[in-house]
């Protein structure tokens, strides 16, 4: 059998003083295999009796015993067989507080590090992070003087460390020299070539983004960074999913590489444009999320239209005004030139006819319906637009919602482009969709209040009758329960039966009160707008707020309760207060 020897790197001598070492515990262990192995080979050698095959064993159950050890020194072994010396193993090296991986890589306060609050900023682009001025100039890139950095390194060194963007130390002939005095004019006329300046860090600096607990490869990604004022490190909301990060006072750390080879490593492996898709099955997990479904949902209805002015103030939302945007021709000429909301991501998708983005796609939202108000099958003309339709990015139909452009859809708007059109072109329209999205919504406003979950007079009298309906079953169910007659289900008694028919009726009334809910509901409804375009809720949270809470089931010693008419009934027939 042959064990292996891993190298002298990760098991070095100590040198205590000119004459001795003191040798790695996993050294230690492999000088004891090797003794054992030659006391066991000496022993068969021998010419012995065999009377004294007992010695043989011995020998052998000391080598298993050391190689035991050597991979987990806690293994129970003889007593006559411990040795006085605690060595500790591989497992030991891996295990436990001071192990590999909680004592030297987890959560360790290393340098070039900085921490803070998170907030959100959909101007940044989604490879960004906003880097608090503060942390700029305490955090520094060593750079290199060139002839192309020379003039901007001589200016940050005369800045100092106090006044960004300035430096913190010059590196020149193996001596360093600090940037707190007045000498900084001196030092920065000497600088040449070669000279190693430790600057503060800039726009465009390559960062590593974390947030703990690190659960997965994208727990940790590359950003680029954005120096900002005040105190928060900030970043894109399309990019909390890797994360696992919202805004209620979470932290993430950067970490900023050293040099040009950490930099690039980063870029390229650890890129967030790299990373969109998930290792897991390949969807998609960067995307837009919660205002910006809301935003787009309410921007591609049928009946949104734009002047040319409000046109061109909105495609200016998602560029900055850098790009050039071709005009599309107006959905409406006579009398008076209009544009849809649907034209703005025409617009969005291929701005210009330099983007070589043709995309097409065809996506059935969460609103989309099978069959129209006749009962007829339909197929692309949904009558609650519903169905989506990209053709040669331009789109012809659909509210755009989380079908479209959230996460975990491998047919969706963002998992095309990255598959037809590669990660910059989808980056492109994430980076475009976050900024017209956040700045539309906070000058069209989106607010939620009491009226919102405040029932109409006709909601509250079908409701009503509804509920009746229901009570008047479990009425039914009960008195058949006294009377021995319930039709028992398979496999449960009598008490049990009633419970699963009473759970089956009050649910019922849920459903259906959630239903005629969502009929009676006005359309500008804000609970009903996020619950149609996915950003958040669901309908049965619609329906508990605004028409019935339905039942709620738990379990006492003795018995089931559902509230029936403001009291619990048991499962027996007789009724208690809920408490």
């Amino acid at each position: 059998m042959n064990i292996p020897v891993p190298p002298t790197a990760i098991r070095p001598s100590v040198l205590v003083d000119d004459s001795r070492t003191n040798e790695n515990d996993i050294t230690e262990r492999l000088k004891n295999i090797v003794q054992a192995n030659a006391r066991l080979q000496h022993d068969l050698t021998k010419d012995l009796p065999p009377a004294y095959s007992g010695g043989f064993k011995h020998s052998w159950d000391a080598l298993q015993v050391e190689v035991a050890q050597y991979i987990n020194s806690e293994v129970r072994v003889p007593f006559a067989m411990q040795s006085g010396s605690p060595l500790g193993g591989f497992m030991q090296r891996i295990k436990g507080k001071q192990g590999r991986f909680r004592g030297n890589l987890s959560a360790k306060r290393v340098e070039y590090i900085g921490s803070s609050v998170i907030s959100p900023d959909p101007n940044l682009k989604i490879n960004e992070v906003g880097l608090p001025i503060q942390m700029g100039q305490i955090l520094t890139y060593p750079e290199r003087v060139s002839r192309h950095n020379i003039e901007k390194l001589r200016k940050c060194v005369s800045n100092g460390i106090y006044t960004y963007p300035g430096a913190r130390y010059v590196r020149c002939n193996g001596d360093e020299f600090y940037l707190g005095g007045s000498n900084r004019k001196a030092y920065a006329d000497k600088l040449r070539y070669g000279d190693i300046v430790e600057r503060h860090l800039e726009d465009g600096d390559v960062l590593l983004f974390n947030r703990q607990p690190s659960l997965y490869r994208m727990s940790i990604m590359c950003h680029r960074a954005k120096v900002m004022p005040w105190r928060t490190l900030r970043f894109n909301e399309s990019v909390c999913n890797p994360y696992n990060a919202d805004f209620d006072g979470d932290e993430m750390n950067i970490h900023v590489p050293q040099t040009e080879e950490a930099r690039a490593e980063a870029a390229l492996l650890m890129g967030v444009e790299k990373n969109l898709c998930t290792p897991k099955n390949g969807e998609i997990l960067v995307a837009s999320t919660q205002d910006f479904l809301t935003s787009s949902f309410l921007i591609t209805r049928k009946d949104t239209f734009y002047d040319r002015a409000s046109f061109s103030l909105i495609c200016s939302y998602m560029g900055d005004g850098f790009d050039s945007i071709d005009f599309p021709t107006p959905a409406v000429i006579k009398p008076i030139e209009l544009w849809t909301g649907k034209q703005l991501f025409s617009v969005l998708v291929r701005p210009n006819a330099n983007v070589r983005v043709c995309l097409n796609l065809t996506v059935k939202e969460k609103s989309y319906s099978k069959t129209d108000e006749d009962g007829r099958a339909i197929e692309a003309m949904c009558p609650n637009d519903g169905f989506v339709y990209f053709r040669n990015s331009e789109l012809i139909a659909g509210q755009l919602g989380k079908g479209t452009l959230g996460n975990g859809n491998k047919g969706g708007f963002f998992s095309v482009l990255l598959r037809d059109y590669k990660a910059h072109a989808a980056a492109a329209c994430m980076n475009r969709v976050a900024k017209l999205s956040a700045r539309w919504i906070g000058n069209h406003g989106f607010s939620i209040g009491i009226g919102d979950v405040q029932p109409s007079d006709i909601l509250c009298e079908e409701k009503e009758e509804i509920i009746k309906e229901g009570y008047k079953q479990c009425d039914e169910q009960i008195k058949l329960y006294n009377e021995g007659q319930l039709q028992l289900k398979p496999g449960s008694d009598a008490a049990q039966s009633l419970e699963s028919e009473i759970t089956c009726a009050l649910n019922n009334i849920r459903e259906q009160t959630g239903k005629l809910c969502m009929q009676k509901l006005h359309w500008r409804n804000s609970p009903l707008i996020m619950s149609q375009c996915g950003s958040k809720g669901s309908a049965i949270n619609i329906s508990q707020m605004v028409a019935c809470v339905g039942q709620q089931s738990w379990l006492v010693s003795y018995g089931v309760f559902f509230p029936y008419n403001g009291r619990a009934r048991g499962a027996c027939g007789y009724s208690c207060e809920n408490s």
